[in-house]
């Protein structure tokens, strides 16, 4: 391929399924357009089920107008940027809607952040409002004054819960640790105050597909988390290529499962804002750990699941999945990291579901390929370009060089999802968008059909005895060994080689195995510069909110105890 090329001529093309064009033909609305338009066609419809408390359509679009004329009666207005601090609830939704309504930027934040982490993200972005709950309110009234936070709304898990736990949640909602008591304090407001005192009309705001919606922060795996400035045409044009890459599922059709955190990109732009453009009902799910998904999926039956493979794996482990009827899903999702090729061979064989693996970065809102739902589905890859993206494989040292197909190098994409730059860190910005491509970090090939593969991330390659050395390699052995429940591999120093191969294995319940035996495992799978030379056993991986293994902290921790901090 070369950049002469047309789109047209793309190897990936030919493997479209039929209703799949490779062109989008996009609407010039925005998404509280879209939540609009799903109400108006779908009034009655279930729009959001928490704890079994449904919202229609009809009820959503009230409470965002609600929150939108509160929060113009407070002085937020185009441009100002409001922190949402939440999981994924009611009030999440009608506020991330509200405020895009109104022409301000939104700021997603993770719960589990520390004061350190949050008040980075509420400074660096100049949040003036915080939405937030109750058991997080005391926090952050303190933690306030070293921000340009001025108003902080909390709502509470007992604000949306039918009968009779409604009746129930006060006795009992504080000594399970899901509720608390919030002293009084200036400008800190009750979520079900401000909208009851406010009537459902604010005032029409014009929005460009130019405007920044919305400010999300990286991970914060590789370090400095940095404002990702994504516009409204970024965020509409998404859902739309998604939807276009989904024709067979239809509008007002389908149940989301609604288990990624929203204030994650992935399940942002898949688990909340498709199933509103769809008109679909969002089953939210607040704490996904294996055994509330597994009672979600029986109970609630969802039609659509994007996951990441922490809640696969998680499922699999668990032994209410034999009891489980998993037979509703139609279609499975998974991305934000690499899913083992053993994880989907068990999932499928136990559920008679298809996953499809997916590819995205914060920086492209996030999604940039799939495999196809209909068509020729590759295990192990991340699948095709979608609608308007383009995807080539440069060469590491310089990244302009064009690689051979099925050569490593980095991969970088093109589209319409692609971010505008990092919030006020335009070296970060030009050092990852050159010529309009965005420079991933990760490793990776195409084969001749134009489909991709992730081989790992440029910054955990290993380099031992001038051998390029990918720990994804060594993942998918290690996850066939019998006794292993995950692990990982990074790089640490050696005196000779530069650096070797250290497995850091989480063994399953009840299970043995010792550091000689898994190398010895190892062995005629692996070339012998791959092979790991030191196993610890640990009882859980560190991880990001999505399941991405945080190998900064392992190797941070590793340098630390061999004095090379």
């Amino acid at each position: 391929m070369t950049e002469s090329m047309g789109y047209e001529d793309k190897p990936w093309l030919r493997k479209y399924e039929s209703d799949v064009q490779p062109t989008v033909d996009y609407e010039t609305e925005c998404l509280p357009a879209f939540l609009d338009r799903s109400a108006a066609q779908f009034p009655d419809q279930m729009a959001l089920l928490f704890q079994g408390y449904k919202v229609n359509y009809r009820q959503l679009q009230e409470m965002v107008n609600r929150l939108a004329k509160a929060l113009q009666s407070m002085g937020i207005g185009q441009g100002d940027s409001v922190a949402i601090l939440l999981p994924n609830v009611i009030p999440c939704v009608v506020a991330y809607y509200a405020i895009l309504k109104i022409g301000a930027r939104v700021v997603m934040n993770n719960p589990l952040y520390s004061d350190r982490e949050l008040a980075h993200q509420f400074n660096d972005s100049g949040s003036k409002l915080l939405i937030t709950l109750d058991l997080l309110a005391k926090r952050m009234v303190d933690l306030r004054p070293q921000t340009n936070i001025k108003t902080i709304i909390y709502t509470s898990i007992g604000d949306y819960l039918p009968f009779p736990k409604n009746l129930l949640f006060p006795l009992v909602g504080k000594k399970k640790g899901l509720a608390a008591d919030v002293a009084p304090a200036p400008d800190l407001l009750k979520w079900k105050d401000v909208l009851a005192q406010n009537a459902p009309t604010p005032a029409a705001v014009s929005l460009s597909f130019d405007d920044i919606a919305m400010l999300q922060y990286t991970g914060g795996t590789t370090g400095v988390s940095k404002g990702v400035m994504l516009t409204h045409g970024n965020l509409s044009k998404q859902v739309q290529g998604i939807r276009a890459w989904f024709p067979r599922f239809k509008k007002g059709e389908e149940i989301m499962l609604g288990a990624l955190p929203f204030f994650h990109v992935f399940g942002l732009s898949v688990a909340m804002n498709f199933a509103i453009y769809m008109g679909w009902g969002d089953i939210l799910v607040p704490k996904p750990q294996p055994e509330p998904l597994l009672e979600t999926i029986g109970k609630f039956r969802p039609t659509f699941a994007p996951l990441v493979p922490t809640m696969y794996i998680g499922m699999l482990n668990h032994p209410k999945i034999e009891q489980t009827d998993l037979t509703c899903i139609k279609g499975c999702f998974s991305g934000s990291a690499p899913l083992p090729l053993e994880v989907i061979r068990d999932f499928e064989g136990k559920t008679g579901a298809v996953i499809v693996e997916g590819f995205g970065m914060t920086e492209s809102s996030p999604v940039t390929h799939i495999n196809p739902f209909g068509g020729e589905r590759k295990v192990g890859s991340i699948g095709i370009p979608i609608s308007d993206t383009e995807a080539r494989i440069v060469d590491l040292n310089e990244g302009a060089k064009e690689m051979p197909i099925g050569e490593s190098g980095e991969l970088v994409v093109r589209g319409p999802q692609v971010m505008q730059g990092y919030w006020q860190r335009p070296d970060a910005t030009d050092e990852t968008l050159v010529n309009g491509w965005l420079h991933t970090g990760d490793i990776a090939k195409m084969d001749e059909d134009g489909y991709f593969y992730i081989v790992d991330r440029k910054k955990d390659m290993i380099i031992s005895g001038g051998y390029n050395v990918y720990p994804r390699d060594i993942e998918e052995v290690l996850f066939e060994h019998p006794q292993i429940a995950e692990a990982t591999a990074i790089g640490v120093p050696h005196p000779s080689r530069g650096e070797q191969v250290k497995v850091f294995a989480v063994i399953k319940e009840g299970e043995t195995a010792s550091a000689e035996e898994i190398i010895e495992f190892c062995k005629g799978k692996l070339a012998t510069y791959k092979l790991p030379t030191e196993i610890e056993f640990i009882s859980e991986l560190p991880k990001t909110n999505v399941g991405k293994v945080l190998k900064k902290d392992l190797r941070a921790d590793e340098l630390a105890k061999r004095g090379q901090d």
